[in-house]
């Protein structure tokens, strides 16, 4: 394997503007993520949202890892509940292609890092559920940042696991969320804030199946990039 793992990055589909551009179905993400991963040592690479099951496979045989990013809520629909009335807009093509991406990363298998949503359709892939508007539970809406900002939110992670290994036991993290993981069969809950809200999980066992609920790549504390990419170093090509 390369010293330098390439690490399959998901992306949105939808219209954006640039230069003279208005409107434009386009492939993007936040370059947050790509500078993040290339200071842990990986290589970035952008997966468009794919149109089959067979295409996203095989885009994860050519992958040393994966990371899941952020985005939009998840159709409800996947994980069996009507849709909340905050809930008014999703991406059917996205979860579909980030759903085959999960399943041929966990069949080879390949690291995983989810961020935000990313640890939100592990959750679901797995068949657990979400908390669709987080406000209605805790009674304020500090997680869900500003309009293009971010909140500040201190979270305690559980000590012995191997995300507390990688970050320490306790940080203050940048949150923009209005939705959480309730149940998550598979994974442990291994981080928490003061309201009760998992902020992280992990699979157990040797493969790296890590998740958090905030958002790493906008700081400069690389932590969970480090532990992916050195995951991608370790784990044998099939």
């Amino acid at each position: 394997m390369s010293d330098a793992p390439v690490i399959g990055l998901t992306t949105y589909r939808q219209a954006a503007d640039w230069s003279s551009w208005r409107g434009v179905e386009a492939d993007l993400l936040p370059s947050d993520y790509a500078r993040a991963v290339e200071r842990a040592g990986g290589i970035p690479l952008l997966l468009p949202t794919f149109a089959t099951a067979r295409a996203a496979t095989s885009a994860v045989d050519r992958l040393d890892g994966l990371l899941l990013a952020g985005g939009a809520d998840i159709n409800p629909a996947r994980y069996g509940r009507p849709p909340h009335e905050s809930v008014t807009a999703w991406y059917d093509d996205r979860d579909a292609s980030e759903l085959w991406l999960l399943a041929a990363a966990q069949a080879r298998p390949l690291p995983v890092l989810g961020i935000c949503r990313g640890m939100q359709l592990m959750a679901v892939a797995a068949g657990g559920t979400l908390v669709q508007h987080l406000p209605d539970v805790v009674g304020h809406a500090v997680h869900s940042g500003g309009d293009g900002d971010y909140s500040t939110v201190p979270v305690t992670v559980a000590p012995g696991h191997r995300i507390s290994d990688l970050i320490g036991n306790e940080l203050l993290v940048r949150s923009h969320h209005h939705q959480s993981v309730a149940t998550h069969p598979g994974y442990v809950a291994t981080a928490r804030d003061a309201d009760g809200v998992i902020q992280a999980m992990e699979a157990p066992g040797p493969r790296f199946a890590v998740a958090v609920q905030w958002h790493p790549e906008t700081t400069s504390d690389c932590g969970v990039f480090k532990g992916l990419i050195e995951a991608c170093r370790f784990t044998p090509t099939p």
